[in-house]
């Protein structure tokens, strides 16, 4: 959001005032670049699902003046939630949009680019994170070219892998001990968002949301309730009944709904307890 050369400064500072300030100055950037990240988020995210785009293999979402400097963030985000090589696109006042995609193990997505070259002017980067440029004109024939590519490799046979960082009792946990997670950030490909287990959960409440497409529940463990929300899982409302136990791999993260901040579980995958 701001410059490389503020972050030098800072660690090369001496001046405990020059310090102060760039810190505050640092992390004013910081909380900028939050909310644009979430902004953009939600409107990829509103895209996916009003054109029922996580039917793909797939996904390809553009934007008008999304921040270059954030896109990538939230590709990887966009690619997490739906387990799909995702690329984001940001297009300003020219018929040129440039962007960030990422990938899923499995797929190599520079590869799947070089298959495309049709209908990019430019690209670079690996098999899990690219930048890319490409007009609007191509931008449907990209479309079909990116998805036809990850027909061939067989996309939908590649089974997600979760990396668990830690078992955690939910009795433990407050609003603060997940809003100090965000000192890790900003995650990314190199950099992921930290993963807990939960055992043993008892479902209190159990519904399926957005006609079906994702799962909704409240947890129990001992006195304590949290929320907890599974994204295109939402078939499995039929499959778990309240009473039952579970375990679940997730994310802690604060939701924000009318005003109102509650501690919430992002299920990444769940099982009966054993």
């Amino acid at each position: 959001m701001g410059k490389a050369k503020e972050a030098l400064e800072l660690l090369l500072s001496n001046n405990i005032y020059d310090v102060n300030e760039l810190t505050k100055k640092l992390n004013a950037h910081n909380n900028e670049r939050q909310e644009i990240e979430k902004s953009i988020f939600e409107s990829a995210k509103k895209q996916i699902e009003e054109n029922n785009l996580d039917k793909n293999r797939t996904l390809v979402v553009a934007g008008k003046d999304w921040h270059h400097g954030v896109i990538g963030i939230v590709s990887s985000k966009i690619t997490e939630m739906y387990f799909k090589p995702s690329i984001l696109l940001s297009f300003e006042d020219d018929d040129i949009g440039k962007g960030s995609g990422r990938s899923i193990p499995g797929f190599d997505l520079h590869k799947a680019l070089t298959n495309c070259k049709d209908s990019i002017e430019k690209f670079g980067g690996h098999s899990m994170a690219v930048g890319v440029t490409i007009k609007k004109d191509n931008l449907e024939k990209f479309y079909k070219e990116f998805e036809e590519q990850a027909k061939k490799e067989n996309i939908e046979q590649i089974v997600p892998v979760l990396n668990i960082d830690a078992k955690i009792d939910v009795n433990n946990i407050d609003k603060q001990m997940i809003e100090s997670l965000k000192e890790l950030e900003p995650f990314g490909e190199a950099n992921k968002m930290p993963i807990f287990e939960f055992k043993n959960m008892k479902i209190d409440s159990i519904r399926a949301l957005s006609e079906g497409k994702h799962l909704k529940l409240t947890l129990k463990e001992g006195n304590t309730i949290i929320n907890a929300i599974g994204f295109n899982i939402g078939e499995l409302s039929e499959e778990y009944r309240i009473g039952d136990k579970i375990d679940i791999a997730g994310v802690l993260e604060i939701n924000t709904f009318n005003g109102v901040d509650s501690m919430q579980i992002n299920i990444k995958d769940i099982m009966r307890a054993i």
